[in-house]
């Protein structure tokens, strides 16, 4: 693919998103301040967040804002987290109720502080969720739990819908933008989630323009295909701020189309590739695609 760049203060006219603000989004914003929640629309920066609230869908992001990584390429504040919060399960399943949400995202920071990376945490989400709103489908994207098999479980016997872990970048680049993370691990973990529960749908995501080549992507999705991930989002890196990794290359709409086919063609039933795509954008629709098959 032929590169693309261009100044950072400077982004493609294909890199547009609407400035949040409609009524449905500032309910939302209210409602995550009297419920003293979080969500990784607002920590990450997300460029979705207008479109996806106004919708009446959010990803909560739960175990608090802080993270015990400094990935860098990530905009969510690191250093020591604060204590646990055991009734955050409660407010997160009340918000979902009044939000009247069809499909939720439950996400969290990394929490290497805690025995077992908050796993508890969150199959108390998804089992509270499923007893105050049984229509709503629940998707999970979590950490790699530090490759603790056991917190993994724990997680899928609550059987959530979606199994989502991030492996972010390619084998090369991601020792630099993911330091305290492995990327054989990452694999290792969707694997694992098939083998303790092979129904359950897994999903990953590639973040693009941090360094890589067009070879280095192929690998990865075929890595990703090698233990049956089902679902593949590829999105734009965006640099958060100047202390942060920069942005080595814009990759163009057309582009991002050559890179689905190749994830279609490897095996995927699901690709969502462009410049705004995140995890969980439209994630009741990718979820859709791998079941409807």
């Amino acid at each position: 693919m032929p590169e693309h760049r261009t100044s950072e203060n400077r982004l493609p006219p294909w890199i547009k998103a609407k400035m949040p603000g409609g009524p449905k989004y500032m309910e939302l914003k209210d409602l995550m301040r009297t419920k003293n929640l979080h969500t990784v629309c607002e920590e990450a920066h997300c460029p979705n967040i207008g479109e996806c609230w106004e919708r009446g869908t959010a990803t909560f992001m739960i175990l608090g804002e802080i993270c015990t990584r400094a990935c860098r390429y990530c905009a969510v504040t690191t250093g020591k987290p604060n204590e646990l919060d055991v009734f955050e399960p409660i407010r997160v399943a009340e918000s979902v109720k009044t939000m009247k949400l069809n499909y939720c995202v439950i996400t969290a920071v990394n929490r290497d502080d805690l025995n077992d990376g908050g796993a508890t945490i969150f199959a108390d989400c998804i089992r509270r969720i499923r007893e105050t709103s049984p229509h709503c489908k629940v998707e999970v994207l979590i950490p790699d739990l530090q490759g603790d098999w056991d917190a993994l479980k724990i997680i899928l016997d609550e059987s959530p819908d979606v199994l989502n872990h991030n492996i972010e970048s390619t084998r090369t680049i991601f020792p630099i933008v993911r330091a305290k993370g492995n990327y054989d691990l990452s694999l290792d973990l969707l694997s694992k989630s098939k083998s303790i529960d092979n129904s359950i749908v897994t999903k990953s995501g590639i973040i693009v323009g941090m360094g890589e080549t067009t070879q280095q992507l192929t690998e990865t999705m075929k890595d990703l295909r090698s233990v049956e991930c089902d679902l593949l989002t590829i999105g734009q890196y965006l640099r958060p701020s100047q202390k942060h990794l920069k942005t080595a290359k814009y990759y163009t709409p057309e582009e991002f189309d050559e890179l689905k086919q190749i994830g279609i063609s490897l095996g995927f039933k699901h690709v969502a590739s462009g410049p705004l795509v995140r995890s969980s954008y439209h994630a009741d629709e990718q979820h859709l695609s791998a079941t409807s098959t």
